[in-house]
C-alpha cells in the first residue's frame, strides 16, 4: 500500500481529515502533520519523523499532499525527499483528489502513477459552476427524462 501525509499551513490538514473521516471514514496508512505556528520550530522534525515512519510502513512509497507549492510544508517535504526513497510529494491538495487516491492506492504498486493521477484528478475537482449553469443543466435533465 501507498502511504499518505498530508500537511499544510494552520488547519488545513486537520480540515480535510475531519471532512474525509466524514465520507470515507478512518483510513490505514494515512497521517497528518499540520504546520501552525507554535510547532514551528519541530516541524521539520515532526514531518521527518511521520514520513520515515510511513515509508518503513509502506513498502511502495508514500505520497506527501501539501496545500501550497513553495510554502515550508513543501520545502520541507522537497528537503527530506533528498533522503527518502519513493517519495512523491503532489501540491495543491484538494478533498476531492484525496478521496479518489484513497481507493485508486488499494493495489498500487508505482508512487509515481498513483501521484501523476492524483494531480489529474486534482485539477478536474476544480471547476466553476454558476446558479444558471445549474439551473439550466436541471431544465436539460427534465426535459429529456419527461419528468
Amino acid at each position: 500500500m501507498v502511504g499518505f501525509i498530508l500537511t499544510g499551513h494552520g488547519n488545513f490538514a486537520n480540515g480535510i481529515k475531519s471532512a474525509l473521516d466524514m465520507v470515507a471514514g478512518d483510513q490505514e496508512a494515512f497521517e497528518i502533520v499540520p504546520f501552525e505556528g507554535s510547532q514551528a520550530a519541530t516541524y521539520g522534525d515532526d514531518l521527518r519523523a511521520a514520513i520515515t515512519k510511513m515509508r518503513g510502513e509502506c513498502e511502495e512509497g508514500v505520497i506527501v499532499f501539501v496545500d501550497l507549492l513553495g510554502g515550508t510544508p513543501f520545502n520541507q517535504s522537497m528537503m527530506i525527499a533528498n533522503d527518502v526513497d519513493k517519495l512523491e510529494i503532489v501540491t495543491g491538495s484538494n478533498l476531492p483528489m484525496i478521496i479518489e487516491l484513497l481507493f485508486a492506492r488499494n493495489g498500487a504498486t508505482d508512487v509515481t502513477a498513483l501521484a501523476e493521477q492524483a494531480v489529474t484528478v486534482g485539477q478536474q475537482a476544480v471547476t466553476r459552476q454558476s446558479l444558471a449553469s445549474v439551473m439550466g443543466a436541471a431544465d436539460e435533465d427534465t426535459a429529456e427524462d419527461g419528468i
